[in-house]
């Protein structure tokens, strides 16, 4: 099934170009059915690569999918036309009477700061706030997720000696998991960040379990045990250069310590072309979230606040394993030949 966008979204001309069918308001609305609504709080600065990069993972799925686009009022984006944003973004004052299947909260360039420093936390904790009524599920990405667990449940967030930069290795902690049913036991997951999360507040807390773990990159997908919530720390929805483009970025600002992506470029070599090695295991999550989330939401979004309010969203499917990596013998994947890109030695 299509995904619904507003009329004229940029990325229109991109999905069309991959046979990704997207409809726009007339059409879908001849189709006799009720799409799963969706809203995307985009705080990433290059907003129509972000909307693509979703949008293409969102249209896997064979549901139909109508999507909104959330923005803050408190920030000003600086990297994309302010026609845009009037023309495709709300705020959460205009969609604070609206009820939703799902919510996407996007990661953003700020892990560096404190929360507390970040002109739109406030605002960022209200969205939240709302979502805990308005929304079925939410689907947080690294920054997102970073600042999401921190104010729902106490996770601490802390600086990291080095970047993590790259595609790491996580290993599957239960493969029952309704989220990652299907997932290889090993997933590869680009990274792109300065902070990580205290993995003993995740442990600590009875409402959360990691589903993916790796022994570079810590955990790599947490959700809370009835999925009302799903924290993806790195990001599963970037694109095949997306590593590459932040690599020339940062070198073209002079910055000296940046690292080469892990894992990326074959031989190392920042010359030749990426692999892309985890598109699949970002179709297959984001399906299972749609899939999840289209059996267990109430016909009627009104109804949300109370399941909500009632703690009735599915099954509590508990973790099978303990929080860390399921081998107990050292095996790290990918260290010394990569997957595909990294030479022996």
């Amino acid at each position: 099934m299509p995904i619904k966008i507003p009329r004229g979204l940029p990325a229109r001309d991109i999905l069309d170009a991959e046979r990704i069918f997207a409809l726009e308001q007339p059409e879908a609305e001849r189709q006799r059915v009720r799409p799963l609504r969706l809203v995307i709080l985009n705080l990433m600065p290059k907003k129509i690569e972000t909307e693509t990069q979703l949008l293409r993972l969102i249209s896997k799925s064979p549901l139909q999918v109508d999507v909104d686009f959330m923005t803050t009022s408190t920030h000003e984006s600086k990297h994309v036309s302010a026609d845009h944003l009037v023309k495709f973004y709300e705020s959460l004052n205009a969609l604070h009477d609206n009820y939703y299947d799902g919510l996407v909260i996007t990661g953003a360039p700020v892990e560096h700061l404190e929360f507390d420093q970040v002109d739109y936390w406030e605002e960022f904790k209200q969205i939240l706030d709302w979502s805990s009524s308005h929304v079925f599920s939410t689907m947080y990405l690294c920054w997102g997720a970073m600042g999401a667990l921190c104010y729902r449940y106490g996770v601490r967030k802390h600086m990291l000696d080095t970047k993590i930069f790259g595609v790491f290795p996580q290993y599957l902690q239960d493969e029952y998991c309704f989220l990652t049913n299907g997932f290889d036991e090993i997933a590869l997951q680009p990274h792109s960040r300065l902070a990580g999360v205290d993995e003993g507040d995740v442990a600590r807390h009875s409402d959360l379990q990691v589903l993916t773990w790796g022994p570079q990159s810590g955990p790599g997908l947490i959700a809370t045990k009835d999925f009302s919530e799903v924290f993806a720390l790195g990001h599963w929805e970037y694109g095949k250069y997306t590593l590459a483009e932040e690599y020339e970025r940062d070198k073209a600002k002079g910055m000296d310590n940046v690292p080469l992506p892990y894992n990326y470029f074959p031989d190392d070599d920042p010359t030749k072309e990426p692999l892309f090695a985890w598109r699949a295991h970002a179709n297959l999550l984001w399906r299972n979230w749609l899939n999840w989330v289209y059996q267990t939401t109430p016909y009627d979004l009104a109804e949300v606040p109370s399941l909500r309010a009632a703690k009735r969203l599915g099954t509590d499917r508990s973790i099978r394993h303990r929080p860390g990596s399921p081998r107990d013998d050292g095996f790290e994947p990918f260290r010394n030949t990569g997957y595909g890109v990294r030479s022996e030695g």
